[in-house]
């Protein structure tokens, strides 16, 4: 089968910035993915994008040079094209927009979005996750499940056991989306347009919106599944600098998400909402600081660091209500520890947005990633049996 003209069913998107020391190992675990032999078998094919935004070092070439040598030798390149976009403007907001609207096919049916910072991990990941929005027609994302680098150590520090405790109660919780990697239908993506003032956490307002039917009905989180047997690899922060500096980020932007969704998106009459992933690109074209200016405004009216956004003295202690007997007691250290930590980033996170920032990305490397991929695992050859 040769793909040449044929239309891909699915587009995968990777967006890196500065990845030159990851996106090979990334790349690697992507095309030792199972989906390239069902897809084969199938007929099917599908387009992989990697969108390196601003990058000032490597990172572009390292990803050709993995497509070039993938698209000549992989067993099943007939069911997939490699393409690489190097863009000029820094920031996965960008990247975002450009991969769901301008660059994946139109005809793709299902999107793939992905971290360059991140290992698959799972062989099959890829194509269950695929499968679940196949099998499961009300469901809208398929997401896996993110493993942090450190909870493959044989003997992790009392801070990494505090953090990966942190991530188990995180991950107890239904229709989790993390950004590092998820699958959407595309028609459901293709009315979602990111602010370039959304900041880092594009992943609650896509899952506020799709869990409404773009807050058009109750929230349902069934349009959110996971898929089994799929997960992937990421590098925890390790250090409480770090650490902190992450909860600063998150707190700044489950805050935008707020005045975005609560304090402006829900004040439209249903037809708006229904469509306001244009109204949202209008408005950055023909003003490109209205968010900044709604976000200026909550800061201002709010007297309290813990008053950011609704719920930020309660939410470290919620997953404990799902929780029972003696594994509530062992988790309760946890969440208190994680109440702390939301304090010290909500001060941090409110002295940073009244001083005018919303674009807080602390600069990170993954270099301890390549060591999860296992060299002894080859690409898969045969549909498993």
């Amino acid at each position: 089968m040769n793909t040449e003209g044929l239309a891909p069913d699915i587009s995968v998107g990777i967006i890196a910035w500065n990845e030159a020391d990851s996106i090979g190992a990334c790349l690697e675990s992507v095309f030792r993915q199972s989906l390239f032999s069902r897809l084969h078998e199938r007929k099917l094919t599908c387009e992989i994008i990697c969108l390196a935004n601003g990058c000032t070092d490597n990172t572009a070439d390292v990803a050709q040079r993995s497509f070039d040598a993938h698209c000549q030798d992989h067993p099943f390149k007939n069911a997939f094209t490699c393409r690489l976009l190097n863009l000029a403007e820094r920031g996965k907001l960008n990247a975002w927009n450009v991969f769901v609207h301008k660059a994946s096919a139109p005809q793709a049916q299902f999107l793939f979005l992905m971290d360059a910072d991140i290992l698959i991990r799972h062989p099959d990941t890829l194509w269950n996750m695929f499968a679940v929005l196949m099998d499961h027609p009300e469901a809208v994302i398929a997401v896996d499940r993110p493993l942090k680098d450190i909870s493959f150590k044989a003997n992790p520090s009392f801070l990494e056991r505090i953090s990966l405790a942190t991530s188990a109660m995180t991950q107890s919780s239904a229709a989790q989306v993390t950004g590092q990697l998820f699958c959407i239908r595309a028609a459901a993506a293709r009315n979602i347009y990111l602010p370039r003032d959304l900041a880092a956490c594009e992943d609650g307002f896509i899952k506020t919106v799709i869990c409404t039917d773009f807050l058009t009905r109750p929230a349902s989180l069934a349009r959110i599944m996971r898929a089994d047997e799929a997960s992937h690899v990421f590098e925890a922060y390790s250090s409480i600098g770090d650490i902190l500096k992450n909860q600063k980020r998150q707190m700044i932007g489950q805050t935008i998400v707020h005045v975005l969704v609560d304090k402006y998106l829900k004040g439209l009459n249903p037809s708006q909402r229904a469509h306001f992933g244009e109204l949202i690109c209008d408005s950055e074209r023909t003003d490109p600081t209205w968010l900044k200016r709604l976000i200026h405004e909550h800061i201002r009216m709010t007297k309290h660091c813990w008053q950011l956004f609704p719920g930020i003295l309660q939410y470290r202690f919620r997953p404990l209500a799902r929780m029972r007997g003696m594994r509530r007691a062992l988790y309760l250290p946890v969440a208190i520890t994680g109440f702390f930590v939301t304090l010290i980033a909500c001060w941090r996170a409110f002295r940073a947005l009244k001083q005018g920032c919303t674009a807080y990305w602390p600069d990170t490397k993954s270099l301890r990633l390549a060591q999860h991929l296992s060299p002894a695992d080859p690409p898969q050859t045969a549909l498993p049996t």
